[in-house]
């Protein structure tokens, strides 16, 4: 062997090495692919489970071994024009499907769709599986829902208590992280502190005081103890917006002062416009926060129907069908309360994550 060939068994095990690191970076980013799909489907499973349901019926809800799939039983009319349902009846000479016509505790008269013919079996008739048809929605169930649970109003409601919320949260958020991540103010680094750990205060703690509170000044029964206090920084969304507001060069307000613009100029010329991902992602945080909030609207506007909101009225709907076989309505309607929140965050979950994503930044 010559000294011209003792490089080339190098240069095979290079490309032999080189292959297997990009043949295990590829199984790694598969089995993270594998990993997440998996956690996903987990996380997707209520919700299939929700929208499965919404479209049933109390008959096969109720049935035992009915299909997952949203299905209807199977009738046979006989020459009389009476309709039977089908079901899997064991014979002797195999399982048939047969109309039950008569039935009885011991012996039940079937009736054979293929010849007409009556067969009698012996048996407790409701042991056997009904047959189900392929796929058949209840799509009917969602103009039930509307015709037994006033939901425009509900819908209107909670739409007027995030709205307005909304509005107050990113307006006092915007005002109050500008303040901490702009101005030079004395102790601000341990004011910020105090009001970053008022975030960990449970709610429960906050609630008999401001429940006496609001009763003292007539605010009980009304929409204003769910929207006032939201004009008052929220201390999460301050973080939040103070940590993007950090990112973003100040000699843009140094050219801004130059040209004569006022502080709340900057802050509507300067900042704002640049701010645009971290405001979203704040007005959508309160915006879910308002639209599934259950036990401030639970106290506060009790007795009131009137003016409960979405999670008031769908728990008084659950609770009053609750055990009569119809909680597929319950499901139809927390469905159609998940359509609006749901098709917001899909239209606006890119400025959504990058506001989040950018307000990390370490400062």
């Amino acid at each position: 062997m010559t000294d011209d060939a003792l490089p080339l068994p190098l240069a095979g095990s290079r490309r032999r090495s080189t292959g297997l690191r990009r043949a295990g970076f590829g199984i790694s980013k598969l089995g993270v692919t594998l990993f997440t799909a998996s956690l996903a489907m987990i996380f997707l499973l209520p919700l299939g489970y929700m929208v499965l349901t919404s479209v049933k019926d109390s008959d096969q809800i109720l049935a035992l071994n009915a299909p997952l799939w949203p299905a209807s039983p199977q009738t046979y009319t006989a020459a009389d024009g009476q309709a039977y349902q089908l079901y899997q009846v064991p014979l002797a000479d195999g399982v048939k499907n047969l109309a039950l016509e008569k039935p009885g505790r011991v012996t039940s008269t079937f009736i054979d769709p293929s010849t007409g013919q009556e067969v009698q079996w012996q048996g407790n008739w409701r042991s056997l599986s009904p047959v189900w048809s392929s796929i058949a929605p209840k799509l009917d169930n969602f103009a039930t829902v509307l015709d037994t649970l006033n939901f425009p109003l509900l819908l209107r409601n909670t739409l007027a208590v995030a709205v307005l919320g909304t509005i107050g949260a990113v307006g006092s958020a915007v005002l109050v992280a500008y303040g901490f991540a702009r101005f030079r103010i004395p102790g601000k680094n341990g004011l910020f502190l105090v009001l970053i750990m008022t975030i960990i205060l449970p709610f429960q703690i906050l609630l008999i005081p401001q429940y006496i509170g609001f009763q003292a000044i007539g605010w009980t029964g009304t929409w204003l103890p769910l929207i006032v206090p939201h004009f008052f920084a929220n201390a999460y969304n301050v973080f939040l917006l103070r940590q993007y507001f950090l990112t973003l060069p100040r000699e843009l307000d140094q050219a801004a002062q130059v040209d004569g613009a006022s502080p709340l100029q900057i802050l509507r010329l300067v900042i704002i416009p640049q701010a645009w991902p971290a405001i979203i992602a704040v007005a959508l945080f309160h915006f879910f926060f308002a639209w599934n909030e259950f036990f401030g609207p639970l106290v506060y506007l009790s007795g009131h129907p009137d003016l409960a909101t979405m999670t008031v009225g769908l728990q008084a709907y659950s609770a009053t069908y609750a055990g009569s076989g119809t909680g597929y309505l319950t499901q139809a309607a927390a469905l159609m309360a998940m359509v609006l929140p749901v098709a917001i965050f899909f239209f606006a979950q890119r400025a959504f994550m990058r506001g989040v994503v950018v307000s990390g930044v370490e400062k």
